[in-house]
């Protein structure tokens, strides 16, 4: 005769599986226009499509998954996290290199996908700006973590950044912490004059005749005026979201408490200015 297994075992059980299932999403990979095999990860299965583009030398599933990120937007939708090129499971072409805007174009494309929330964080808040010049009629919003953009105008970008240099600044094992990433990135980018991909050809992005709803969410740790100065000043609808005593590596955190004001604060933005 054939022994059930006790409840408490199968309670386990059931627990771990679901925890697996919300921590990692689905497979998928598609080959861009110049041969380099991308990886990604969806999630959800109703609602409008979020894009979420990872920082350098992270991924899709450390950045997104991991963190509860990608699971709490797939609540209500459609998720969609891109393993940039020379990371995560995509082909490395370039070990060390950046990601490359047109891969999400390329990405979306693929999956059918007219129109999209997009947020990038940090490397991937730079491509959120250049999809912004390019595709700016596919973005229902446009989210910056760990990023923005920076003033153009010198006496502008002066005063942004005395407004961050009131701020509190990082202090014992958090600074500490941010000098060893600076380093693991110096060490990580090629030394070859060819690091970065080609710029990809288009206009700038002009904030003022854009009526995408952005949102930027920023350590303070992490020069938030800075970086979002020109937003605020700028954008027809911005929303700017400062995490207190947090770091570059700290607002979205891989392997430590991760701050549930970035949840929050992404899907209350995104639902307030949702399609579907």
């Amino acid at each position: 005769m054939k022994k059930s297994l006790p409840v408490a075992l199968l309670l386990c059980l059931v627990f771990c599986l679901q925890s697996v299932g919300q921590t990692t999403g689905t497979s998928g990979f598609f080959t861009a226009s110049d041969g380099v095999k991308i990886h990604y990860l969806t999630a959800g299965d109703s609602g409008s499509w979020v894009v979420l583009i990872h920082g350098y030398t992270d991924s899709a599933q450390r950045m997104w998954f991991t963190t509860g990120i990608a699971p709490a937007l797939a609540k209500t939708h459609r998720v969609v996290a891109i393993d940039n090129r020379n990371h995560g499971q995509s082909d490395k072409p370039q070990p060390g290199g950046t990601g490359r805007a047109q891969d999400v174009i390329e990405l979306m494309d693929h999956l059918k996908i007219q129109k999209a929330h997009i947020h990038g964080y940090s490397m991937g808040g730079g491509m959120t700006e250049q999809l912004l010049a390019l595709i700016p009629d596919r973005f229902i919003t446009a989210g910056f973590g760990g990023s923005g953009l920076t003033e153009t105008d010198p006496e502008m970008r002066a005063k942004a950044a005395a407004m961050d240099e009131k701020l509190p600044k990082a202090q014992g094992e958090a600074a500490a912490a941010m000098d060893r990433f600076r380093s693991r990135v110096a060490t990580a980018r090629p030394v070859t004059p060819t690091a970065a991909p080609a710029p990809l050809p288009g206009p700038a992005v002009d904030l003022t005749k854009l009526k995408i709803p952005i949102i930027a969410i920023n350590g303070s740790f992490d020069g938030p005026y800075s970086k979002t100065h020109r937003l605020w000043r700028e954008s027809q609808i911005f929303q700017n979201v400062i995490l207190p005593e947090r770091t570059h590596l700290t607002a979205i955190a891989v392997g430590a408490p991760m701050p549930q004001e970035y949840i929050d604060a992404m899907v209350r933005f995104i639902g307030m200015y949702d399609q579907r």
